[in-house]
């Protein structure tokens, strides 16, 4: 069943939220940031879901690569990152733990300590060809290298899915699909399970819904800066308990490349608006989120990324997680509590309450 969305554009509102009870997922590069936003604010979070994603500052594991940095972080990001020739050239989540430790003696993120108790599910389809299951495997180590429980952590590899987000809903593509919208049909709500891991004891999901979709202004979390390279309206899914000034709970969902609302395909570097795809909402009305979260006062938060090929060179509305917002190329800032994208969430989060 799907919700419409509030004809209007509103301010986002504060509701009566537990603090440090929110939590954080993505697919792709919504991934990789969930890693990064759960490491620089994990004060606020008590759990993250990570589908399809590699560990913090994954894109500088070789920073050697290429003379300009900004060249480097783009071929670790590629070669890397994504899809390594072999098992041996992933990411060292030995080496990105002691850079993720550093970071935090350095307070650009929160203390490392934090995560100890924190509750992490981290998925890999073994048909995925975007994000290779061997680098997924080392944010498995790289989070228990850095004090995770094991039994906290929830690891899924033998799933013959493709890169995606996957639902049980019959129209979506075949489980092992390796192409947009990225949300493929495997007869179960990956949402769901996510959600009962992060917080143990949920209710089962709603059947029917509730509460509603707001869409609010966006841009003044970022100021409007084009190089956030984020949509001028973000979407929270609000139950009506919670509406009403029942006790609530914030998670974050982070769609991934060419999953945004606005998405738009670029053709030689200009905008082919008159072939947009027509699926940019799917993500925050169809992946089962607020189903589950209806019946647990829960609020989605679904910020927006969106694609430019012009400052910002992020043509498929991908989040940040190898640099392009950077004032500073040599030395990016994409994984702090100061980066753009990564401010903008959590003054997001903050607004609601968490």
């Amino acid at each position: 069943m799907l919700v419409s969305t509030n004809s209007g554009v509103v301010q986002l509102q504060s509701y009566k939220v537990k603090k440090g009870q929110s939590s954080v997922s993505g697919l792709s590069s919504g991934a990789f940031m969930t890693v990064q936003l759960h490491l620089a604010h994990s004060a606020s979070f008590v759990g993250a879901g990570i589908i399809a994603g590699g560990p913090f500052r994954c894109a500088e594991s070789f920073r050697e690569a290429a003379l300009i940095a900004e060249d480097a972080f783009i071929e670790n990001s590629l070669y890397i990152c994504l899809n390594p020739l072999v098992p041996q050239t992933g990411p060292n989540a030995g080496k990105l733990a002691d850079l993720a430790y550093q970071t935090a003696k350095q307070n650009l993120i929160d203390p490392i300590a934090n995560l100890a108790d924190d509750r992490i599910y981290i998925f890999t389809g073994s048909k995925d060809e975007v994000v290779y299951s061997d680098v997924v495997a080392r944010t498995r180590k790289f989070y228990e290298l850095l004090g995770v429980k094991p039994e906290n952590i929830a690891y899924h590899c033998d799933i013959p899915a493709g890169h995606s987000i996957i639902t049980d809903n019959p129209e979506d593509s075949e489980l092992g699909t390796n192409q947009p919208p990225y949300i493929n049909n495997g007869g179960f709500m990956q949402s769901h399970d996510i959600l009962k891991h992060i917080y143990p004891n949920l209710k089962p999901a709603a059947q029917n819904l509730s509460g509603r979709i707001v869409r609010f202004d966006q841009t003044e979390f970022f100021n409007n800066e084009e190089r956030a390279s984020m949509s001028p309206f973000g979407y929270a899914y609000i139950p009506k308990a919670v509406e009403e000034g029942a006790p609530a709970r914030v998670h974050i969902a982070l769609h991934g490349c060419k999953q945004g609302y606005n998405y738009t395909d670029y053709v030689f570097g200009r905008a082919d608006k008159s072939n947009q795809p027509p699926y940019g909402n799917r993500y925050f009305t169809t992946t089962g989120y607020n189903h589950m979260a209806d019946s647990n006062n829960i609020i989605v938060l679904y910020p927006q990324a969106q694609g430019s090929d012009g400052t910002t060179e992020n043509p498929e509305g991908c989040w940040d997680w190898w640099g392009y917002t950077a004032t500073n190329a040599q030395e990016p800032d994409y994984y702090s509590r100061d980066a753009i994208q990564i401010k903008a969430i959590h003054a997001m989060l903050e607004r609601l309450g968490g």
